[in-house]
């Protein structure tokens, strides 16, 4: 059973190593989009009072955030599992609440992952995507070239670059994770159950050092 959580800035590659740690170690994949969007879906008393704020335009306060996450964290497949936590905590104090109700339940974090990639590393991969117009396929103009530049392999649609993509809003991102969320990393620092992997290795070089970090 593994209870872990994956940090690092977006272009870092959570999404790729999530989905192999949840192949590997058979755990459920918290993250608090799905968990949000779930929660309106299903008109949920939480998801109705988070959508309240999001209408407003405003963030939802940390104590819901605590609240819908630790709800998730009670079904029988995280009881049963574990679970590789990504996109919650987000700040100290969501950590904190966290660590409180696991020890309410008498449970504990197993090592946390915080994938280290450099600035420069970020804006290249976050800057990189193209998409189809056509088919929504995606490449990358360094890692995943079309075979044609401009022109998907798939369909022969024309590539575009997604307006979330530009070097402004992935600076402005990179930004935000750096103010908000970096700070967590000394918090489990100061617990001492962090391990910073270079999340600019190749995948698979990538991946088995989370594998030995999570101590297999």
């Amino acid at each position: 059973m593994l209870r872990t959580i994956l940090l690092g800035p977006p272009g870092a590659g959570k999404g790729t190593q999530a989905d192999r740690i949840v192949e590997k170690y058979n755990v459920p994949h918290i993250s608090t989009g799905d968990i949000f969007r779930a929660n309106i879906k299903n008109g949920t008393e939480l998801g109705k009072k988070a959508q309240e704020y999001m209408n407003k335009g405003e963030l939802v306060p940390d104590d819901l955030v605590v609240e819908i996450a630790t709800d998730r964290l009670m079904q029988d497949d995280c009881k049963e599992h574990g679970f590789l936590l990504d996109g919650f905590p987000r700040t100290v104090y969501q950590a904190e609440k966290l660590d409180e109700f696991l020890a309410g339940q008498g449970l504990k974090l197993d090592t946390v992952i915080d994938l280290e990639v450099a600035e420069d590393v970020l804006m290249k991969r976050l800057t990189g995507r193209r998409v189809c117009k056509a088919c929504g396929a995606s490449y990358h103009i360094v890692n995943v070239p079309p075979k044609q530049e401009g022109i998907c392999d798939k369909c022969g649609g024309e590539l575009f670059q997604r307006a979330d993509d530009n070097e402004e809003t992935a600076k402005n991102r990179i930004d935000v994770y750096n103010n908000e969320t970096a700070p967590l990393v000394d918090y489990y620092e100061k617990a001492g159950n962090i391990a910073k992997i270079d999340g600019a290795a190749p995948l698979e070089e990538t991946f088995a050092s989370i594998v030995s970090a999570l101590g297999e």
